[in-house]
């Protein structure tokens, strides 16, 4: 289970690797190089793929540092009709919710943007 070691401005620790570009987590799996079509804006296009793949409970957000990064109406739409939870915030925020859910035996689905 991959678990998170520390963010900042730019990078995340996962598991002793270091990344520094947006990426993806689950329970069982990194996706690093996550992007988005519309930048700063994350739509449900951008995480479909995952979200059917993993069919988590909940899913984080995490919207940068300084948490920028809007929700699009279509993801949020999707998640209510799944009976998903959304958590999200500033990255730096709620990076350590992902660590704390896993380990409660969670099914999480993660998205970081790890800059502005």
């Amino acid at each position: 289970m991959p678990k998170i070691k520390s963010y900042e401005f730019g990078k995340i620790v996962v598991d002793d690797q270091f990344y520094n570009q947006d990426l993806v987590l689950s329970n069982t799996k990194v996706y690093s190089g996550w992007w988005r079509r519309e930048g700063h804006r994350v739509v449900l296009d951008d995480l479909i793929e995952i979200l059917e793949k993993e069919e988590p409970e909940v899913l984080i957000v995490g919207k940068g540092y300084y948490g920028y990064m809007e929700i699009d109406e279509t993801l949020k739409a999707y998640l209510r009709e799944k009976n998903i939870e959304l958590v999200s915030g500033k990255t730096g925020d709620v990076w350590k919710e992902f660590n704390k859910l896993t380990e409660e035996g969670r099914k999480v689905v993660a998205a970081f943007h790890l800059t502005c």
